[in-house]
């Protein structure tokens, strides 16, 4: 045994200290030794029950293999890593009328100072018929959609960046009087009668007054008129009188800030058109909503001032 151990040292040129594992050809020698160099356990070729030089005849190695092949592996799978499922795909969705489009900045019910550039911004395109109100609703949506149907974008009717990119290159920054207008729609050129002196200018089309002296407006207010059966006269008129708490015996109702301009008809604020809008109609008089505009424009005329209505 030391003599085949010797053999086998000079043959690997290995000196084991510890424990070694040496490899001839196919071979392996596993021999262990104690702290002084010396053997401790004879030498295995092969299966644990074999000799030093192997269990079989004829010299050939007695490593355990498997059919598939002389390393131990299965034949074909050689370094082959299991195959791993892909991730399960996600079902898809129900169809989103949305889907693909972009996310609107402004939409029906937006509200707020961005919403006021936009409208103000469509109105210098014409596609926008009223004064910026700050408020999205349907008549901006029919605007927007206008807009896009002229820049060839999908006619969402929302404001999305493509959009707002679109309403920015074809129109100017908006000024501090375009975006906080005084009337609900915009004021009508005013008619030649107005252009001078001390005059309420009212018109039936744009449904406004405006107080103007010398060509300048000092205020401007919505109003409303009477309907087709006590409709509001038009023509050149002046204040007759005033009367800051009116109440009118005809109709027993409250007539406050009244200007009395032709016969029964006055300029003077209504609750109910504050109220109900443009929904309802006056008896022949100028209706204005806005009790705080009215009462200013009522501290400054006089009788005798001009009043000019027009359509």
């Amino acid at each position: 045994m030391r003599a085949d151990t010797r053999a086998l040292r000079a043959l690997c040129g290995v000196v084991a200290v510890a424990a070694l594992s040496l490899t001839v050809g196919c071979d392996e020698i596993h021999i262990e030794t104690d702290a002084n160099g010396q053997s401790t356990s004879g030498a295995s070729a092969g299966s644990s029950g074999g000799g030093a030089t192997g269990g079989n005849s004829g010299g050939t190695d007695n490593t355990e293999t498997d059919s598939g092949g002389a390393d131990g592996k299965d034949a074909g799978t050689d370094d082959q890593k299991p195959a791993v499922d892909p991730k399960p795909k996600p079902e898809p969705k129900p169809d989103d009328p949305n889907a693909g489009l972009p996310t609107p900045l402004l939409k029906d019910g937006s509200e707020g100072k961005q919403v006021r550039e936009a409208q103000a911004r469509l109105q210098q395109l014409a596609l926008f018929e009223r004064n910026p109100s700050g408020y999205y609703g349907t008549m901006t949506t029919a605007s927007v959609k206008a807009l896009q149907k002229k820049a060839g974008l999908a006619q969402s009717g929302t404001t999305d960046p493509g959009t707002w990119a679109a309403l920015r290159k074809q129109t100017k920054a908006p000024g501090a009087a375009q975006l906080n207008p005084q009337t609900s729609y915009p004021l009508a050129d005013p008619d030649k009668r107005c252009t001078s002196g001390r005059v309420l200018c009212i018109s039936k089309e744009s449904r406004t007054l405006a107080w103007m002296v010398d060509g300048e407006v000092r205020a401007a207010m919505d109003v409303r008129f009477g309907s087709q059966y006590t409709p509001t006269r038009e023509g050149t008129f002046k204040v007759d009188f005033k009367s800051r708490d009116h109440h009118s015996t005809l109709y027993d109702t409250p007539m406050p800030y009244a200007m009395f301009f032709s016969g029964g008809q006055a300029v003077h604020y209504s609750d109910d058109f504050a109220a109900a809008g443009y929904s309802g109609a006056s008896h022949g008089c100028v209706n204005v909503r806005e009790k705080k505009k009215i009462a200013q424009v009522f501290s400054q005329v006089k009788a005798g001032d001009k009043v000019i209505v027009y359509s």
